[in-house]
């Protein structure tokens, strides 16, 4: 009996190296594509100061096991995981992604660091995964700046007498600290060290944290007593952004979280069954490209146009939802856009303001912080972090 679909076997048989091609050409013309001017909004406010406000993060996937020496993973002596690393760049100003890689679980955080290409008036947020004192280096050699948490383990240097800093002792007695101190590489590199104390419920949380992560090897005292403050190192200048400008900035890094949790809850991101290596690579960049068209050219588009119609802010996690759930929506969506309908009352627009915007509520979102970096002092309101 014919089934409604396409036989399996025959869909295996086009998963060939020429199909691979094609989605990687169709990604290749995805990165290019600029939406119209009509469509676009200027950033406004202290990211204004740069070009373009990048953050890497990556994403683990699990694939079959049979893949293990392609990709690797983790293993011992009775079992073994064949995992993936996802890794991903996005730019806050431009709302789009710029870069992604399929790479093997071996090449970590660390290693694929020195691969992101940096411009001048660059601003790079990532995590302690990706910090050597190499990267910092980098950036500043290519008139970027970067904004990273502290990491265990790195050395600071007195900027004048060059001895090592005691940062425990140096933090404690104070609320706040803001000074350059210089890392310990063969440039000497100076950066700006920034601290600021929180309170103890936090400070706890992340003790118990560090515990459990650390699989019965606790961390010592004085890493445990550290974190009683939120420790930064940037290269910003201190006249452009004080301590809780830097924290907000920094907190945006959160958004590609936001991102990785849209497609694996939405989009089955990490949904592999059993296929070879090529159709394992086509499967996932066809899934990039969705990804892809979703993010930088529906979402950005239909957020502006929502935010001009209606003053309401879209959601990415409830528009990826609605689309995955509703895949019609796609084909409407487009033909707005194309046809340039801007008319509040269009039943697109109206049914994107009601499932996908965010709830009113009195924490801030992500767009709302955005914003409101547009206020110079907005940040300063702690007359001790001015």
């Amino acid at each position: 009996m014919q089934g409604d679909g396409p036989a399996r076997q025959a869909v295996a048989k086009r998963m060939n190296k020429e199909c691979q091609r094609l989605v990687e050409f169709l990604i290749e013309k995805a990165f290019e594509y600029k939406l119209t001017a009509a469509l676009t909004k200027e950033p406004e406010g202290f990211l204004n100061h740069y070009g373009r406000v990048l953050v890497q993060d990556s994403t683990v996937i699990k694939l079959p096991d049979w893949l293990y020496e392609v990709f690797s993973g983790v293993s011992n002596g009775s079992s073994k995981v064949c995992n993936s690393r996802i890794q991903v760049t996005y730019d806050i100003k431009s709302m789009t992604l710029i870069d992604f890689s399929i790479d093997s679980y071996s090449k970590n955080d660390l290693k694929a660091a020195p691969e992101l290409e940096l411009l001048p008036g660059d601003l790079v947020l990532r995590d302690r995964g990706y910090l050597t004192m190499g990267e910092i280096h980098r950036h500043i050699q290519a008139k970027a700046d970067c904004i990273y948490r502290h990491k265990t383990g790195t050395t600071y240097l007195d900027p004048i007498t060059g001895e090592v800093v005691d940062l425990l002792e140096l933090l404690q007695g104070n609320d706040y600290i803001d000074q350059i101190v210089m890392l310990n590489n063969s440039e000497r590199t100076k950066v700006r060290l920034l601290s600021a104390r929180v309170d103890e419920e936090t400070a706890n949380l992340r003790r118990m944290k560090a515990k459990k992560e650390n699989k019965g090897h606790n961390p010592s005292r004085a890493v445990l007593a550290l974190m009683d403050w939120t420790i930064f190192i940037t290269n910003i200048p201190k006249e452009n952004a004080n301590f809780s400008t830097v924290l907000a900035i920094y907190g945006l890094r959160w958004r590609i979280e936001i991102i990785f949790k849209a497609w694996k809850s939405h989009m089955n991101f990490a949904c592999i069954h059993r296929v070879s290596q090529t159709q394992l690579m086509i499967i996932l960049k066809t899934r990039l490209l969705r990804i892809m068209i979703f993010t930088n050219h529906l979402y950005r588009s239909c957020y502006l146009i929502v935010l001009r119609l209606h003053g309401r802010q879209l959601s990415l996690l409830k528009f990826f939802n609605e689309l995955s759930s509703n895949p019609e929506r796609i084909g409407m969506i487009f033909r707005s856009l194309a046809a340039r309908v801007l008319d509040q009352y269009d039943p697109v627009w109206a049914s994107l303001k009601r499932y996908c915007c965010y709830e009113k509520r009195t924490r801030l979102n992500y767009h709302q912080i955005c914003d409101a970096l547009k206020f110079s002092t907005l940040f300063q309101a702690d007359a001790g972090l001015s």
